[in-house]
């Protein structure tokens, strides 16, 4: 397989075949996310596709679902899309779900007719990083995008037919904001109502705007306890129809699965048992990207 750079995948797609269609990541100015930097966003050349759904076609007949690789291939233009998906399709027809990262602009660049045709072809689930429901901590990490949009894009993709799943982070808005935070972002996930959330617990890299804030002294961290905290605030304002709200990403310190709505007061008694101390949680050394 041709991989260029880093490659990145949700933790659910640990047994999917990894293609990689563009490099890098359209938007990169996240000022927390250090994947891309110093890399040019590029979709990647037919050729070197067509080679790699050739070479997974041969080696991986016993693995069901296909990734599309990097940050946002959802951007890739609608017919290049179809086309990738249709050679998918033809070269291994026992494929069960096609999945990929889209952000908010690339989703609502698609007419719910374009989303619709490629769930047609096979696009089962978009991953969507939300990281926050404020708008002020959106304006403040350079996410490119407004609360509204970010609600539209994911209604759109639940409309189309294909699963939504949305990542949050906690401790992204800092000390002072982290009240705002997990309320604004639970009532965003609400209107949104995806089918899952993953709420990641910020780790600061030293390569990122952000990590230089923190060096600086000018991003205060949450202790443990207080992203406790935020994390039962967001879940507390969080009223999905269905789905899952998770917690269990290798940076939480409190591996949390909540089946929704039925499990939810439930999986605020287990926070509220971690911050009394009752739960142990997850040592430092144990935390990881």
């Amino acid at each position: 397989m041709h991989y260029e750079g880093t490659i990145i995948r949700p933790p659910s797609e640990a047994e999917s075949i990894l293609l990689q269609v563009t490099v890098g990541c359209s938007h990169n100015k996240c000022t927390f996310c250090g994947t891309y930097k110093g890399v040019r966003f590029r979709i990647k050349d037919q050729d070197s596709i067509d080679q790699d759904i050739a070479y997974a076609a041969t080696h991986f007949p016993f693995l069901r679902r296909v990734f599309l690789t990097d940050g946002d291939t959802l951007i890739v233009p609608q017919p290049r899309l179809v086309g990738i998906l249709q050679k998918i399709r033809r070269a291994m027809p026992w494929i069960q779900r096609v999945g990929l990262y889209g952000n908010a602009k690339s989703i609502l660049r698609k007419t719910p007719q374009e989303l619709a045709e490629l769930k047609d072809l096979g696009l089962g689930i978009v991953y969507l990083g939300v990281e926050s429901g404020d708008p002020q901590t959106l304006h403040a990490i350079r996410k490119g995008v407004s609360r509204e949009k970010l609600i539209e894009a994911g209604q759109r993709v639940r409309e189309a037919g294909m699963k939504l799943s949305v990542t949050v982070l906690l401790g992204i808005a800092g000390r002072d904001r982290s009240l705002e935070h997990a309320q604004a972002t639970g009532s965003l996930l609400t209107a949104m109502d995806p089918h899952y959330v993953g709420a990641l617990t910020l780790m600061v890299l030293p390569n990122t705007p952000l990590g230089e804030q923190v060096r600086r002294g000018e991003f205060p961290l949450l202790t443990p306890l207080e992203l406790l905290k935020e994390l039962r605030e967001m879940l507390a304002h969080t009223h999905m129809s269905r789905g899952l709200f998770l917690s269990n990403h290798a940076s939480n310190y409190l591996p949390l699965k909540v089946k929704m709505p039925s499990d939810k007061e439930k999986g605020l008694a287990l926070i509220d048992a971690a911050l009394d101390r009752r739960v142990p949680l997850k040592p430092e050394w144990m935390r990881a990207l």
